[in-house]
């Protein structure tokens, strides 16, 4: 039976992620390291931190920095982010997630977020969305990050929910993966390629609706 939805936030409530790459854009710059929206791919799903390696390791490597530098660089990355998202409002939302939302609420569905993002709360703010939520993740407490099923856990366990009764919805193969491992239905938002590990594969958000999450648990 169906009781509860886990989103993730960037490419499924909103589309954060052209402000994620304009911060790591501006970052690889300054490290004099190349950076492009083809590897920015790399990055979709994962921590800050491990964005940042995954960029140093398009230049001189993860072992040339210390923990240290890295922690500022990352810090800086990550207030440069957070200037560009106030410019977001409800408008950003993306196609059939607030009819989504609304429908699941009516039907006593509980909603969750697993988003890697610390600044996830903020956005959900400003997108004027947060009282849909029952629960938010706190990715600074989530020891894992995805393609680990930890967060997916975190959320459905807060809720109270078995795996079973959950269905999670991602556009990242590393979500689809952690959502996989958590035991929980998984509704992928993109190309079949990065998607084949979905139960259900769509190509936008309009395509959500009560008819597929229902389909998929009974």
């Amino acid at each position: 039976m169906l009781k509860a939805v886990v989103f993730d936030l960037d490419g499924v409530i909103t589309d954060s992620a052209e402000y994620h790459y304009e911060a790591w854009s501006i970052i690889a710059k300054e490290l004099g390291i190349s950076f492009d929206k083809d590897y920015n791919e790399k990055l979709k799903g994962v921590s800050r931190m491990e964005s940042l390696n995954l960029i140093l390791d398009n230049g001189p490597g993860r072992d040339s920095m210390s923990e240290d530098k890295k922690n500022e660089i990352a810090t800086k990355k990550n207030e440069i982010y957070k200037e560009l998202i106030k410019k977001i409002t409800p408008d950003d939302l993306l196609p059939g997630i607030l009819p989504s939302l609304k429908a699941l609420r009516e039907k006593g569905i509980k909603i969750a977020l697993a988003s890697v993002s610390r600044n996830a709360p903020f956005i959900i703010n400003r997108l004027g969305v947060k009282d849909y939520f029952d629960y938010i993740a706190d990715a600074a407490k989530i020891e894992r990050s995805k393609p680990f099923p930890d967060i997916f856990l975190d959320c459905i366990n807060s809720l109270g929910v078995a795996p079973k009764d959950a269905i999670g919805v991602e556009d990242a193969e590393a979500g689809i993966t952690a959502i996989k491992a958590a035991g929980m239905k998984a509704v992928g938002v993109g190309s079949s390629a990065q998607m084949h590990e979905a139960d259900v594969i769509l190509g936008s958000t309009s395509e959500l609706s009560m008819e597929v999450f229902e389909k998929l648990i009974s």
